[in-house]
């Protein structure tokens, strides 16, 4: 697909910025692989994430994270920028502003395109995935305190099923937990981050059976 071709897909199908609320509904959820898991009734933080995708001439990236290994949660885990609303915040606003604390990306080389599918996570967030279409790489700097590195992961790859693999991990104390990864290279993208790009993938493309790809198998 042309970078034409993706760029107007992205803005068909993905939801206008001017209809998000705050108080949406989950359409995606951690609980999705762990239906028995104990989810008594909460009310969700709102949260919004920045889904760079970079034009690059020989196709397509995304630009994702590495959080930083000092942070008290997810540290060392593959994210794209983001964190949650601020009183009075729109999604928009939110990523865009996460994005330029965390790696200095200009909000104005940033075109906004729509909103993905709104995720819940376990830990009681509603995360919102902001795609936003960059025409040049941007320069960027992470933020020592939060971002340990930037990197940029090719959007084909992203959205082949074949590369989306299901694993699982055995907590000390209760079930299994499943989650969804797709390992590129050495990094290792999963949980939250791999269910919002197989979110904005069925999104875009169509539902589509499990790949033949998929295995099942304890996380390392």
């Amino acid at each position: 697909m042309s970078l034409v071709s993706l760029r107007e897909r992205l803005i068909e199908r993905l939801a206008p910025t001017a209809d998000w609320t705050p108080d949406g509904l989950p359409q995606q959820s951690d609980y999705d692989l762990n239906p028995g898991a104990e989810r008594s009734g909460r009310t969700l933080r709102p949260a919004a994430v920045l889904v760079p995708v970079i034009a690059r001439a020989d196709g397509a990236t995304v630009l994702m994270t590495r959080r930083s290994d000092s942070l008290a949660s997810h540290s060392g885990q593959i994210a794209f920028p983001g964190g949650r609303l601020d009183p009075g915040e729109t999604a928009e606003r939110a990523a865009l502003r996460e994005a330029w604390e965390e790696v200095a990306l200009d909000p104005g080389v940033v075109e906004v395109l729509g909103v993905g599918d709104a995720y819940e996570t376990v830990t009681g967030f509603l995360v919102t995935p902001v795609v936003g279409w960059l025409r040049e790489p941007p320069v960027v700097t992470p933020s020592p305190d939060e971002v340990a590195e930037v990197f940029e992961t090719p959007w084909d790859f992203l959205m082949d099923p074949a590369n989306h693999r299901r694993e699982s991990y055995e907590p000390e104390s209760g079930p299994r937990r499943w989650f969804w990864a797709m390992p590129w290279r050495e990094r290792y993208i999963w949980g939250a981050t791999a269910s919002i790009v197989r979110g904005l993938r069925t999104r875009l493309y169509g539902d589509e059976a499990e790949p033949a790809a998929a295995v099942d198998e304890d996380a390392a």
